[in-house]
């Protein structure tokens, strides 16, 4: 069984709490466990994690083990040369996961050091995006095999 590291940046553990008329009501629980529904259902293992702290991100990058990535680097996002150099180096299937549309909201938001090395970027679908990153994976690693 193939395993997917489905990563999540800073104030993403807020889910919930955080701005809800942006970010919806679902809490970060409530996306590990679709997650791990979703993941189950196409074959996945999901090893779901989170961090406000950008060298455990890039530390779980560097972990050998997942056959591809969804990242929902938050802020991160938008100033992390590092984390996208991590996400570059390892070259694994990457799908880059934002719960609001990201070119909808401030002009900073618009660049993504991320977007320059995922295969796919979702953004604007809600918790529901990382079902969609999850199914494109699937789809992405049946067709490498």
């Amino acid at each position: 069984m193939s395993s997917v590291l489905v990563l999540n940046g800073p104030n993403l553990n807020l889910l919930g709490r955080r701005e809800p008329h942006l970010y919806g009501g679902a809490t970060l629980a409530d996306v590990r466990a679709q997650c791990h529904r979703a993941g189950a259902a196409l074959g996945f293992e999901v090893d779901f994690r989170q961090s406000n702290h950008e060298g455990a991100l890039i530390d779980a990058v560097h972990e050998p083990g997942p056959a591809a990535i969804v990242i929902n680097a938050g802020g991160y996002t938008h100033t992390s040369v590092a984390l996208r150099d991590a996400l570059a180096a390892v070259a694994l299937p990457t799908v880059e996961v934002h719960l609001t549309n990201i070119h909808r909201r401030e002009p900073y938001r618009h660049t993504s050091f991320v977007s320059e090395v995922a295969d796919v970027v979702i953004c604007g679908a809600g918790a529901h995006g990382y079902v969609l990153a999850l199914t494109h994976l699937a789809h992405l690693l049946k067709r490498e095999n």
